[in-house]
């Protein structure tokens, strides 16, 4: 499988271009920022990216979503909770002192237990709420990988202070989706390095 992780924006956010070797169909997860790196990283692979998907609609995760989207003609899909976030990255951005940009709307939706097809390989969709209410994770089973954006981190957590946010049900969502995955399973976060499903289980201080 394609799997190349990009820095993106002020806030350093892990944008990820996933793509089927053997048909060349991808996706691009957290288009969050600097699209021409992304669109330059997809066009390198020789992707047809049919989705762009959003772990959650903050605004440092979806600021490239439209120009990533226009470039190669993609659907965008998020989970309906976090749909009115998108309408309101630029403001939120311009109140940490950040330039950011309002996304399109989605054209579909997330939800618990959905699987995406990109050629032969599937994202398995896991709504874990808690960071925002419509926030999800992607696990690609037969690689023993899943994006956890900004649900669970190297050691850490994200953040419950914000609008929609919920400590508890983050907490909940971690137990019950994510530490039920087997131990040898990669974390790749929506920020920072990775980590696995049985190091945060041993060793997060939040559990």
């Amino acid at each position: 499988m394609i799997f190349e992780i990009l820095v993106v924006g002020p806030l350093a956010v892990n944008c990820f271009v996933l793509g089927c070797e053997e048909t060349r169909e991808g996706v691009v997860v957290d288009a969050g920022d600097d699209a021409t790196r992304i669109i330059a990283a997809v066009e390198r692979h020789g992707l047809h990216i049919g989705q762009v998907i959003n772990t959650h609609g903050h605004f440092d995760h979806v600021g490239a979503n439209r120009m990533v989207m226009e470039r190669f003609n993609s659907q965008l899909l998020i989970h309906e909770a976090d749909r009115a976030l998108l309408a309101r990255a630029s403001a939120v951005a311009g109140s940490y002192g950040i330039t950011g940009e309002n996304s399109p709307q989605p054209d579909g939706f997330l939800s618990d237990g959905m699987e995406i097809a990109f050629g032969k390989r599937i994202l398995k969709v896991f709504h874990t709420p808690g960071h925002t209410p419509g926030g999800c994770c992607l696990y690609i089973e037969d690689e023993k990988t899943i994006i956890t954006g900004d649900t669970l981190f190297a050691d850490s957590i994200g953040r419950t202070d914000l609008p929609g946010g919920s400590h508890e049900q983050l907490l909940k969502s971690i137990q019950t989706k994510l530490f039920t995955l087997p131990d040898d399973v990669v974390a790749y976060p929506g920020h920072g390095p990775k980590t696995t499903i049985g190091h945060e289980k041993r060793h997060n201080p939040y559990f």
